[in-house]
């Protein structure tokens, strides 16, 4: 799939609010289409790096009209909280209930217009989370 100046691009980052630090190593996918009622085309992924950002996400094909960013949260919310309860015997109580986690992933689906760069940034807690178009 080819891109040119009328493609549009995507780029993410993730916060974790609750520790105020980025997130490290989630999975993140991105999926594109051509419309409403389109079949997704899965275009690949990457894993945020040491900043919580995305800086290798595939380019999108040029009929794409809305994208789809796939993040995997529940395996981050294991591996923090296991760390965790390693640095801190207190927070061990979390560590047990770590197989599972309220957001297991967070999927944002929005709509791109050819020649727009699209910046969405994930803020993330165990509880909750949100995204805003970014610049």
């Amino acid at each position: 799939m080819s891109t040119t100046a009328t493609t549009a691009s995507v780029s993410t980052h993730i916060l974790d609010t609750s520790t105020g630090r980025p997130a490290v190593d989630v999975a993140v996918s991105l999926a594109a289409r051509s419309g409403p009622g389109a079949a997704w085309v899965a275009l690949g992924g990457s894993r945020t790096d040491a900043d919580g950002r995305c800086k290798d996400l595939p380019a999108l094909p040029t009929e794409t009209a809305q994208v789809r960013l796939d993040f995997g949260t529940e395996a981050y919310f294991v591996s923090r909280d296991q760390a965790e309860a390693q640095l801190d015997a207190s927070r061990a109580f979390r560590a047990r209930d770590s197989g599972t986690s309220f957001f297991p992933e967070v999927t944002i689906t929005f709509t791109v217009t050819p020649g727009e760069h699209y910046h969405v940034p994930l803020l993330l807690s165990p509880f909750g989370y949100s995204v805003y178009r970014g610049s």
